[in-house]
């Protein structure tokens, strides 16, 4: 069964740190681009981070509004992808989602054709 798995959120107070992780199952994840997405309340989906497929130099890209304080990587062997954000704010409180694209790197949503079922993050004093 092909399945993507996201943990690690939680609640956590501004200017702190979480990682978040993206287990993929039945599949291999790295033959695949990967993306961070998240939905915050009343909101549309946006794209927060990518990283291409193995078979390419691993490039990543990121939102504006996350660069410089968000990283997305890859562990092969735990098959599994990773966000780890630092200087969180209260705009970044939302649902993130893991997703795979097969054809497509880049962050719009539209592109994923495979989703985990989310993760909350909640940052607030």
């Amino acid at each position: 069964q092909v399945q993507l798995v996201e943990s690690g959120g939680g609640l956590v107070q501004p200017g702190g740190s979480l990682r978040l992780s993206c287990a993929a199952s039945g599949f291999t994840l790295d033959d695949y681009y990967v993306g961070w997405l998240r939905q915050a309340p009343g909101m549309e989906r946006e794209g927060v981070a990518c990283i291409s497929s193995g078979d390419t130099d691993s490039s990543t890209f990121y939102a504006a509004s996350v660069e410089g304080r968000f990283t997305i990587s890859r562990d092969n062997a735990r098959n599994t992808v990773y966000l780890q954000m630092n200087s969180l704010n209260p705009e970044d409180t939302a649902v993130y989602y893991c997703a795979t694209s097969s054809r497509w790197f880049g962050l719009g949503p539209d592109l994923y054709d495979t989703w985990g079922q989310g993760t909350r993050v909640t940052v607030s004093s």
